[in-house]
């Protein structure tokens, strides 16, 4: 974690099956181009990637940088007085689903009782625009104030790592959570 140059980039691209072709054939170049613009603002290009048929559209990469020890973040760190900070709202995943649920009447009426349909698409387009973001802002700013330990939160939620967290630290810690930022309405 923490790497703020990027050496190279490749694209991992599913193309919806429940596209037409012309709907195929405007959305993904806008896809596509709006990652290659993104590879361009983290200083890199696509040099690669692959393509796959999908029930939805989803778009990916993997990106790749030959650092010097001292230009990435390890995850075993962390020191008494630490501070816990997430560079992005929690909820992603479960925007996508509740999105992904409004065409499925079944897991929709599940739901829809505690969270409204524009909730859920208001969530979504949150989502959609954060993971669009780079994070080379918050490399950079693990640099300039001296982070110790950094990890992800991905699909193995806040908890699964933070005990990741804990488990790798040379020393011992124990974390205080006072708030957590979320996606309104869906967590």
């Amino acid at each position: 974690m923490g790497a703020t140059e990027c050496d190279n980039m490749l694209m991992l691209l599913a193309v919806s099956t429940q596209m037409s072709d012309k709907e195929r054939d405007v959305v993904i170049p806008l896809m596509m181009r709006g990652f290659k613009d993104c590879a361009q603002e983290a200083g890199t290009e696509v040099t690669g990637g692959q393509t796959v048929k999908n029930p939805w559209v989803t778009i990916g990469g993997v990106a790749t940088a030959v650092c010097q020890p001292n230009e990435f973040i390890t995850p075993d760190c962390a020191v008494v007085g630490d501070v816990l900070v997430l560079t992005k709202p929690l909820g992603t995943q479960v925007a996508v689903h509740a999105y992904q649920w409004l065409n499925q009447s079944e897991r929709w009426n599940r739901i829809k009782l505690v969270v409204s349909e524009d909730d859920v698409t208001k969530a979504y387009q949150r989502a959609m625009d954060s993971m669009s973001r780079l994070n080379r802002t918050a490399a950079r700013l693990m640099h300039k104030y001296n982070a110790h330990g950094a990890t992800d939160v991905t699909g193995f939620g806040l908890l699964g790592h933070a005990q990741n967290l804990a488990r790798n630290q040379k020393n011992e810690v124990s974390f205080v959570i006072h708030n957590l930022p979320d996606r309104k309405s869906v967590v």
